[in-house]
C-alpha cells in the first residue's frame, strides 16, 4: 500500500502555489515488480481522497493508498457488485427465524401437555415449582432471542467525512469506503450483505436468528444462548423422568442397574441393558410416550449444537476477539478473564434487558 502525498492549493495574488510547510506523507512503499524494474514505472497521477476531498499525488500502479492528512484508505480497484441474492438471504433468515420459534413454541406447550400431569401426579407442590420453572425459562429464552434477533446489530458512529477544513489529522485513520453504504467504514466495521449495512464489530451473521450479531446485540445473543442451554438441559431431564415414570419396566430396569455403577467394566453393559429396555418399552408407547421420547432426543441433539456454539463465542471474548477477527491473521488479542468480566460486568447486568440500542464493544480487540 502507497502513502500519497496530499496537494493542499493555496492563492497568492490571484494565483496558486503549494505551501512548503505542507506536512506530508509518510513512507511509500512500491510494489515488488516495480522496484525491480523502475524504468517500467509509468508517471505519477492526481486523485481525490474520498476521506478529506484533497488531491493527491500516486504512482500510477497503486491500486491502494493511504492518505497522509486523514489517514483514509482507498481501494481503486474495489467496486460496488449486484447484491443479487439480497432478498432471497433475507427470506432464508426469516424462514429460519419462524421455524425456530415454532420449534421453541412446540417445545415448550408440548413439555407442559406431557411432562406436567406426570410431576402433578407426584406432588401437587412439586407441579407448581416445575411449572413456575418452565414458565421463567421460556420467557428468558424468548425475550433473549427475541432482542438477540430483531434489534440493531449495532451502527457505526456517524463520523464528518468529504471535506478539508472539517476533517482533521489522522482522523480517518484506515477507515475505508463502504461502496454499498456510501460511507466511511472503520477498522472495526464490517459490511454484511445479508443484512445490506455496516455492522459494527461484526461478530458473524446468524440466520437463525435473522440478524447478524455484533456491538449492540452480542450480549443478547450469548444470553441466549446460556439460558437456551440450560432450558434444553432441563427439557431433556424433565422428559426422562416422564419417560421412566410411565414405562414402569424401563424405569425397573434402569433402577436394577444402578447398584452395578460402581463397577467401570459394568458401564457398557449397563447402558445396553437400558437401551434394549427403552427400544422394547418404545413399541407400546402412547402419544404422550412418543411426545416424551422426541422432547428428549430433539433436546439433547439441540444442546449439543449449542453448547458448542456457547463454548466457542466465550472462547473469542476470552481472546478479545470476534470470529471474524480471528479469521485475519493480522489481528491481535489480549487473552484475560477482564474480558469476560467487562462483557458481562456489573455496570451492563442492569441494561441487559433495557438497553437495545448500545453499540459499543466491551472487549478488546
Amino acid at each position: 500500500m502507497s502513502t500519497a502525498v496530499n496537494l493542499e492549493e493555496t492563492t497568492v495574488n490571484g494565483g496558486f502555489h503549494f505551501p512548503p510547510a505542507t506536512p506530508l506523507l509518510l513512507e511509500s512503499q512500491l510494489s515488488e515488480t516495480s522496484e525491480q524494474h523502475p524504468s517500467s514505472l509509468e508517471p505519477d497521477y492526481e486523485s481525490i481522497c474520498w476521506g478529506c476531498g484533497l488531491r493527491l499525488i500516486l504512482p500510477s500502479n497503486a491500486p491502494v493508498f493511504k492518505c497522509g492528512w486523514c489517514g483514509a484508505i482507498t481501494k481503486q480497484d474495489e467496486c460496488k457488485s449486484e447484491q443479487k441474492t439480497l432478498g432471497w438471504r433475507r427470506l432464508r433468515d426469516r424462514c429460519f427465524v419462524v421455524i425456530l420459534l415454532i420449534f421453541m413454541v412446540f417445545v415448550i406447550c408440548g413439555g407442559v401437555w406431557a411432562v406436567y400431569p406426570v410431576l402433578f401426579s407426584v406432588g401437587y407442590l412439586c407441579g407448581l415449582f416445575h411449572c413456575t420453572l418452565a414458565f421463567v425459562l421460556g420467557i428468558f429464552t424468548l425475550s433473549t432471542f427475541s432482542l438477540a434477533a430483531f434489534c440493531n446489530p449495532g451502527t457505526p458512529l456517524q463520523i464528518v467525512w468529504g471535506s478539508y477544513p472539517a476533517v482533521r489529522k489522522d482522523e480517518l485513520r484506515d477507515y475505508t469506503f463502504c461502496h454499498y453504504c456510501s460511507q466511511p467504514k472503520s477498522p472495526r466495521t464490517h459490511h454484511c450483505r445479508s443484512c445490506g449495512m455496516c455492522v459494527l464489530d461484526m461478530d458473524h451473521h446468524c440466520p437463525f436468528i435473522g440478524n447478524c450479531v455484533g456491538a449492540a446485540n452480542h450480549r443478547y445473543f450469548i444470553s441466549f444462548l446460556i439460558i437456551a442451554v440450560i432450558s434444553v438441559a432441563y427439557v431433556a431431564l424433565m422428559s426422562a423422568y416422564a419417560i421412566l415414570h410411565i414405562s414402569p419396566s424401563l424405569g425397573e430396569t434402569t433402577v436394577g442397574q444402578m447398584h452395578r455403577v460402581g463397577n467401570k467394566l459394568a458401564v457398557m453393559s449397563i447402558l445396553k441393558d437400558v437401551f434394549i429396555a427403552f427400544l422394547t418399552s418404545a413399541i407400546f408407547f402412547s402419544t404422550r410416550g412418543i411426545v416424551l421420547l422426541y422432547l428428549f432426543v430433539s433436546s439433547i441433539s439441540v444442546g449439543i449444537g449449542l453448547s458448542i456454539l456457547l463454548w466457542q463465542q466465550l472462547y473469542f471474548i476470552y481472546e478479545g476477539r470476534t470470529y471474524l477477527s480471528s479469521l485475519s491473521s493480522r489481528a491481535k488479542a489480549e487473552r484475560d478473564c477482564r474480558n469476560l468480566y467487562l462483557f458481562f460486568g456489573c455496570p451492563y447486568i442492569r441494561t441487559l434487558y433495557f438497553r437495545a440500542c448500545n453499540s459499543e464493544k466491551i472487549h478488546r480487540k
